[in-house]
């Protein structure tokens, strides 16, 4: 049995900025090194952060990366530690975990396993690597592994078992999803059990552009037993010393719970990370924009969260009055700027242009680029972020409005289908154990108000209808007649593909979005907009 008092530094670095990594990683050794600990890990190329792109293009960087391990490697007196880094040779570059022991680099390993699908495109940068994950480091023998190398059949673990390590450690940059934390555990006990070895999971936390990392660092037994489970979307420094017995094991989240608290993380790293005080939003009265202020306020606090009303001679007063009392409840500012003469302005300067026309779609999103350009006008004067409120669904079948509703620099409800809004808005709301959004807004029936009693419905199939066509579309890659054997209406299934298919040049243009599904739009699905593909 394996004794050996062992730190997991769950902890959150800022891509690219080495300094503060560095500084972070110091102050956890120190930690480490107060409370007796032998050994300390640390997560996934947490040196540099995850993932860190084409900054690995930059030789500079690299070298800036080394020269911080090398930093690190001095405070090791006592207390040993396990580090992601970039390491280089030759021109070459390696994701490795660096082993340092008594101020010195005792070892490094280079990842073998390389993933290169969805949002991971690792091969782009790294080499894979052929030498063993066999340390001995604070007098025990561990093998370490990183991220993907655990996730394929053909793993390193068999071999480590072979050289004859006592415990397996493998540090992580794996980014959340709904449905993730299942996943992991029935991966990390599958692995346990195949080799009958203790093993630590560590993964980062923090929210990086899109990706959201949750963190939910493990320990399990070599039984497949999980012995200890760091916290979900924060900081931790989980420490152990039996792999036999139960440490700590943080609860469980249902997965409305976890979109929540990633989307919180996502909010709070974006605007803190990239230096803005405020944000600020268009409140509608609807539900999409109810939802996302409510957002903004638990990550950030109301004092940094601003809403502006901009009804039009299409708003109904209920919308306003909807939207003041959220205001209201959240203990936001909202100002109110009317548009309407600022819309008629536009249809009069228009006037020999739309001469002979009929009102339409035309006139309906010159209101909501009037008000995407109030917003803009507001964040350039002021430097407040501007937070876009559109939902999946909206986004799916381009049921929005270019340089309009879609202006903003985070979408933060961009990968929730609709009725799943809905859904978190009741959460919210129970787990306030308060009407925070109001009920009207929630029992509302949907509309853009662009035009005279304007219905979603008017356009589009029913919701609890198009979302899972969506889903099997989107997120499954289904194709037309997959999903009409699922049950849906042919006229229908064909419309909604049309739809997404010829959306795809806003989606190119759209707000970055906070990932919670495994299928998001962004950097992992990377549809052609100029293509002649239909279904």
């Amino acid at each position: 049995m394996i004794t050996m008092k062992i730190a997991l530094a769950q902890i959150n670095p800022t891509v690219g900025d080495i300094q503060r990594n560095k500084n972070k990683i110091i102050e956890n050794l120190n930690r480490a090194r107060k409370e007796n600990v032998s050994l300390v890990i640390f997560p996934e190329l947490v040196v540099t952060g995850y993932p860190p792109k084409d900054l690995l293009l930059k030789k500079s960087f690299v070298k800036a990366n080394k020269e911080a391990v090398k930093e690190i490697a001095r405070m090791t007196t006592g207390t040993a530690a396990i580090v992601g880094f970039v390491d280089e040779n030759k021109g070459v570059l390696h994701n490795a975990a660096a082993v340092l022991e008594n101020e010195e680099l005792k070892g490094v390993y280079h990842k073998k396993h390389l993933p290169n699908y969805d949002v991971f495109d690792e091969k782009r940068y790294f080499a894979p690597g052929s030498t063993s994950g066999s340390f001995f480091v604070a007098g025990k023998k561990v093998g370490i592994t990183i991220c993907e190398d655990i996730w394929v059949e053909n793993n390193p673990l068999p071999g480590l078992k072979k050289e004859g390590v006592e415990l397996t450690i493998n540090i992580s940059g794996s980014p959340f999803h709904a449905g993730k934390r299942m996943l992991r555990e029935e991966l990390i006990k599958k692995r346990a059990l195949e080799n009958n070895l203790p093993m630590i999971y560590l993964n980062i936390i923090g929210g990086q552009d899109d990706l959201i990392f949750d963190g939910r660092s493990y320990v399990f037994s070599k039984k497949g037993e999980i012995l200890a489970r760091a916290k979900s979307f924060e900081e931790d420094f989980l420490i152990i010393s039996d792999f036999e017995n139960i440490a700590r094991i943080e609860r469980e989240q249902e997965v409305i719970e976890e979109i929540y608290q990633a989307i919180i993380l996502g909010i709070r790293d974006y605007v803190f990370k990239n230096g803005f005080k405020k944000v600020i939003l268009g409140l509608s009265g609807g539900i999409d924009s109810a939802v996302t202020a409510t957002l903004a306020v638990h990550a950030l606090g109301a004092d940094k969260v601003e809403g502006i009303t901009m009804p039009s001679e299409f708003s109904s007063s209920g919308s306003v009055d909807d939207s003041v009392q959220l205001a209201k409840n959240l203990g936001i500012k909202c100002e109110t700027v009317a548009i309407k003469e600022i819309y008629q302005s536009y249809l009069k300067g228009l006037h020999q242009q739309f001469n002979g026309t009929f009102f339409n779609v035309a006139e309906e999103n010159v209101q909501a680029r009037i008000r995407g350009n109030l917003l803009m006008a507001v964040s350039n004067k002021f430097g407040h972020l501007v937070l876009t409120t559109g939902n999946k669904s909206e986004l799916s079948v381009g049921y929005a409005t270019l340089y309009g509703d879609m202006s903003g620099g985070l979408a933060v409800i961009s990968d929730i289908f609709k009725v799943k809004v809905y859904e978190l808005a009741n959460f919210i709301n129970e787990r306030e154990e308060k009407e925070v959004i109001p009920k009207e807004i929630i029992d509302k029936e949907p509309s853009a108000e662009l035009r005279d009693n304007q219905k979603d419905s008017d356009s589009l199939p029913p919701y609890p209808v198009l979302d899972p066509i969506l889903q099997a579309y989107v997120e499954e890659d289904k194709s037309k007649e997959e999903i009409i054997a699922l049950g849906f209406n042919a006229e229908t299934v064909a419309k909604v593909i049309k739809l997404v298919d010829r959306s795809e040049y806003k989606r190119n243009q759209a707000a970055l979005g906070i990932r919670v599904t495994p299928r998001a739009f962004g950097s992992g699905r990377r549809i052609p907009i100029t293509n002649g593909w239909r279904e």
